[in-house]
Formats: structure tokens, sequence, C-alpha cells
């Protein structure tokens, strides 16, 4: 009898230990997700910024990027993209064909004929370096509404290679969010073109947020509209001093600890170190 109860004894701790054991399995998965500092998986929209207030703002999503566009400004508000190494694959050639926006009504479109004469670049938001990979990407990059008049030792110099780093840091990280746009100082601005009256900004900003890093991590940077030469870190900004310069506010999806750990720190160490 005494053998025979051990015998019970030991099935029914090697049941106990396999229910155990699918539990565990079946709860691993979950418990170490919320575990995590990372965004959870379940926030989508982390790319895009709060709606603006007593701005004009249409949105406009495209195959690389999407865009709020201002009907008043004839200029993005901000342009939104996520970027990923296989973006960066390089299966289209650069169009260099600026086109009207086919969303907006004829008589309101910018074209390009709007900058000539102007001694401004038709400067890219969303870069045609970062819509290689697919051709309506590459065709919708050249959207005059994904365009700004910009400098043109800025748009072929250090706002190039801001754009460089950033394919740099989403081929470490293997994914980044990037808003972009114009900044708007609080003064009379100049305007180019005779059909459309399009404003010229003052400078520009680009706020980057990485959430596969651990834990999270973002930068911002302002870059004046004017000819420069100056090395990456001398337009750092954390993206709190970016929101309180252009009113926008950034990456609102994040939980609301993150969301203020990532946008009060800008450290560009923690984006060249790895």
């Amino acid at each position: 009898m005494a053998r025979k109860g051990k015998k019970q004894k030991q099935s029914k701790g090697l049941f106990y230990l396999i229910v155990l054991m699918c539990i565990a399995f079946i709860c691993y998965e979950p418990i170490t997700k919320a575990l995590r500092i990372n965004l959870p998986v379940a926030v989508k929209d982390v790319l895009y910024p709060a709606p603006l207030t007593h701005t004009p703002e249409q949105i406009l999503h495209r195959k690389g990027y999407t865009v709020s566009y201002n009907k008043d400004l004839k200029i993005p508000n901000w342009v939104a993209w996520e970027l990923t190494p296989e973006k960066l694959i390089e299966r289209e050639s650069r169009t260099d064909k600026f086109l009207p926006d086919p969303d907006l009504p004829e008589n309101q479109a910018v074209t390009t004929d709007d900058y000539k004469r102007s001694g401004m670049d038709r400067g890219h938001m969303c870069p045609a370096g970062d819509n290689r990979w697919h051709w309506k990407a590459m065709q919708e990059s050249f959207y005059m509404t994904n365009i700004c008049p910009q400098n043109h030792n800025l748009n072929r110099g250090d706002w190039k290679e801001l754009e460089e780093a950033c394919r740099l840091w989403a081929k470490k990280e293997g994914k980044i969010y990037i808003v972009c746009g114009p900044v708007l100082y609080r003064q009379k601005h100049r305007t180019i073109g005779k059909k459309h009256k399009i404003t010229v900004p003052e400078a520009f900003f680009k706020v980057i947020l990485c959430t596969n890093s651990n834990p999270p991590k973002a930068i911002g940077f302002i870059y004046k509209n004017t000819s420069g030469n100056h090395p990456l870190d001398a337009y750092v900004n954390s993206v709190d001093e970016v929101e309180r310069i252009t009113s926008i506010d950034f990456f609102p999806a994040l939980p609301d600890n993150i969301e203020k750990q990532v946008e009060a720190t800008c450290n560009l160490n923690l984006w060249h170190n790895k």
C-alpha cells in the first residue's frame, strides 16, 4: 500500500508540474510585454502629433509619409513618417519631378513654377532618399505639399547631413519615427510665388523617436533657414523645447511616463554610441 501511495503522489506531482508549465507558457509573453519599458505594441498612432488648434490643417496620407497641410501658408505644418532598414533598400531612382498635389483643387495647388526665380530651393520635408523602396512613395515625395522654401546651402548641406544621420539610426535601431516641418516665428513672413503666395519659414524642426531601444529615446533639432556649416550637435534640442517653439504636441500616444522621460532629454551620444 505504501508503494502504491507513493506512485499516486508522484503522478499527482507530475500532473501539477505539467499544469504549471502550461500556465507559464501561456502567460510568458503577456508578462514579459507588461514588464518591458518599450512602447506597447497596441499603440499604432505614436507617429502622429496631436491635432492642431487655431491652425488650418488638412491631413493627407501618402505611401511613405503623412502630411498636415496648411492651405493658407501653402506649406505643410508637419510631415511624419516611419523609417526602417527595409525602407532604405534602393529599388527606385530619384525622379526629380515636382508635382502639384492631386488632392488639392487645381487653383489652390502650388506648382514648381511658384519657386522660379525665388532664390529658394524646393526643400523636401520627407526626403526622396527615404522613399526609394517603392515607386509610388518616390513619386509622392515630390508632391508640393511635402515641400517648403529652403535656403540652398542648408538644403544641400547641414539639413542633408541630418537626413543621412537618420538613415544610419534607422539601420542601427531597426525603426525610428520622424516628424519635421517649418518653424514660423511671431513676425511678418517673407513669401514667394506669383500665382500662389508661399510662406518662407524662418527655421525648420525635426524630432526623432525610437521605441525599439531600452529605454526608449527621442531627440529634436532646430535649423535656421539660412546658410550654415555646423556639426550636428549645434542644432540639438529636446523635444520639449521643439514643442515650445512650434506649439505642436509630438508623440501624444506614448504613455505619459515615457513621453515625459524621452521628450525632456536631448543626448546625441545615445544615438551615436551603439
